[in-house]
């Protein structure tokens, strides 16, 4: 499938899009404490999603994901599924992963959340993932290859002795959820698709505390650690500008700070 570049003013829909999920992650982080459910964050988002914004959640129904966002906690990978039986213990880490459909345009952005004070450990894990992806982010621009900004993710995961999941990856987006090019965290300098001004796509990075390998349970959906061992993921959508990038999923507490 080729990379459908997309104009000026697709972005600028992408960017409300984008600006709505990342605004359903502003709403949500109050809520995650000790004691609630990934079940209840599932339908506060669902209701703000629907009701308030007046736009559709993604992952309901995607290809039969039965939830409107998606809940990793501590060594879940990506694609956990809201359970009522998932109750948030003190020092879990969780991922909150939103994806937005506003007048066909998607909108996709995670955040990791602390449920209480984490372990040493794991703040570290959550701040190093944020600062590959940033990393990624910033090396955006047109005529610089994917596989230079994989391997620059990978060095800085290795460098502070965590590793980089090769199972999943960021992807292209549009009015279609995922699309081409995909975007590996990984990689060879000098390899890879050359961006090009319109390219929109996500940059987001899991890193895990133990090995790289995943084990997909029995649901078809949720990924965990095969050594049982705490990831962490970020994730934005950016679009490629003439001489760089541009968010469209940045958050309140991003652009103040």
């Amino acid at each position: 499938m080729a990379i459908t570049l997309k104009t000026p003013e697709e972005i600028e829909q992408m960017r409300i899009a984008g600006r709505m999920a990342a605004q359903v992650l502003e709403m949500i982080g109050e809520h995650v404490r000790p004691g609630v459910s990934t079940e209840e964050l599932d339908q506060l988002c669902h209701e703000h999603i629907v009701s308030v914004q007046q736009a559709i959640p993604a992952p309901l129904n995607y290809n039969g994901f039965p939830k409107s966002i998606c809940t990793s906690v501590n060594q879940v990978v990506c694609h956990g599924i809201p359970s009522p039986k998932k109750i948030l213990k003190k020092g879990d880490i969780i991922n909150i992963d939103v994806t937005v459909i506003k007048d066909g345009w998607h909108g996709d952005t995670s955040k990791m959340f602390f449920a209480g004070e984490p372990s040493v450990l794991a703040r570290r894990l959550v701040e190093i993932t944020r600062e590959c992806m940033m990393i990624g982010i910033e090396m955006v621009k047109p005529g610089v290859r994917l596989g230079d900004i994989g391997h620059a993710i990978q060095q800085h995961a290795e460098k502070n002795r965590f590793s980089v999941v090769r199972d999943y990856c960021g992807h292209g987006i549009g009015r279609i959820f995922h699309e081409e090019p995909q975007v590996l965290h990984y990689g060879k300098p000098g390899t890879g698709t050359v961006l090009e001004e319109g390219m929109v796509f996500t940059i987001e990075p899991m890193l895990n505390a133990g090995s790289y390998h995943t084990k997909l349970l029995p649901d078809g959906w949720t990924a965990v650690t095969k050594d049982h061992k705490l990831s962490a993921q970020w994730e934005h959508t950016l679009a490629v500008t003439k001489d760089g990038f541009d968010i469209l999923t940045l958050r309140d507490e991003e652009m103040n700070g």
